[in-house]
């Protein structure tokens, strides 16, 4: 029994090692690549504005998701790119967070041609894959609060995008700890995952973020 728990402690301690070291490895391979201020002015040729869904409440983005659609909206309007990536899960009918996020930016003064939907954006690693294979961008800047940064930023550098991030952390959120804890092991999973660089659940037709944003449309958004 003794060796047995000896040998159990060991293999405890040998995947916590592994696990908090491969989230310091992702943490510190892309904290430069995080924009503060208004340093995002320095950028040229950004092809566009990726925005991560992060829920709705109904009819209403979450928070979370408002604050990203703010700072998105926010580089649009400094120059930073002309055109914008709504990537979320519209995976059900009843369950739209991507018309949600671009008629929000409609609504602040965003021309709707500008907005590409992503309607298969079912999780962080799909969003930049099928940013770059769909919509064939090169060079982005992807929006979300800061803690999600490092690994958003890990997947696009592993599938060959030019990326900086910009965090949109203007509060405290409700259940910070327990999802800062979650991101440590989404952090591990997302870096196996770039190891072998599966496809998204959904790919399709290209559909160039150079072109008209109004080609993603399904009819649901106030123009």
């Amino acid at each position: 029994m003794k060796k047995v728990l000896k040998y159990g402690i060991i293999v405890i301690v040998a995947i916590a090692i592994i696990v908090l070291g491969i989230n310091l490895y992702v943490r510190l391979s892309t904290k430069n690549q995080i924009i503060k201020g208004n340093e995002y002015s320095n950028l040229s040729d950004v092809d566009c504005i990726i925005i991560l869904g992060a829920g709705i409440w109904g009819d209403k983005p979450s928070p979370m998701l408002e604050d990203r659609l703010q700072e998105g909206i926010n580089l649009y309007q400094n120059g930073v790119s002309d055109k914008i990536i709504m990537s979320g899960d519209h995976g059900r009918k009843e369950y739209d967070e991507v018309n949600i996020m671009k008629n929000y930016a409609i609504e602040k003064g965003i021309p709707s041609e500008n907005i590409f939907m992503d309607h298969a954006g079912f999780s962080t690693y799909e969003s930049i894959y099928r940013a770059k294979d769909i919509f064939q961008a090169k060079k982005v800047v992807i929006v979300t609060q800061k803690y999600h940064l490092y690994r958003a930023l890990y997947i696009a550098n592993r599938l060959g995008l030019e990326a900086y991030g910009v965090g949109a952390d203007p509060r405290k959120y409700v259940g910070a700890f327990n999802r800062e804890l979650r991101e440590i092991l989404a952090r591990d999973k997302d870096f196996i995952k770039c190891i072998f660089k599966p496809e998204p659940t959904y790919l399709g037709d290209t559909i160039p973020v150079s072109g008209n944003g109004d080609t993603t449309n399904d009819g649901k958004q106030d123009i």
